[in-house]
């Protein structure tokens, strides 16, 4: 079994999904689909997202029994603890952080064809 949910994605991926998927809710798709199916389907969801949000889980023959994959997600990654996927969520307070330290460090880099000068 296969769920898909997308967000802020084009209408006309979500009529391509639905020769393959039931759409139990906007940008909610379940199914049953061999995992090449699968697969080729979640390169169709990436392709043709834009800026859209993307989450699939499927059964899974592992110690939680399903597995994950996140596409244009920038609050949330996976990670794997030991064979377990949990997904991380970042906080909006977090992200704010994380973009003001990353512009500091851009404005500390000397740009590009300058010449560092040293001085002895």
């Amino acid at each position: 079994m296969v769920v898909l949910i997308l967000e802020k994605v084009p209408r006309s991926l979500r009529g391509e999904l639905t020769r393959w998927l039931l759409e139990l809710d906007t940008g909610v798709f379940v199914g049953r689909v061999s995992a090449t199916v699968r697969d080729l389907l979640w390169q169709k969801v990436v392709e043709k997202a834009g800026e859209g949000r993307c989450a699939m889980a499927w059964r899974a023959n592992n110690e939680q029994g399903f597995s994950l994959r996140l596409h244009g997600y920038q609050d949330r990654t996976l990670r794997d603890f030991d064979g377990i996927v949990l997904v991380s969520v970042r906080n909006a307070e977090a992200m704010r952080k994380a973009k003001k330290l990353r512009a500091l460090m851009r404005k500390d880099e000397p740009e590009a064809g300058q010449a560092s000068t040293g001085g002895s």
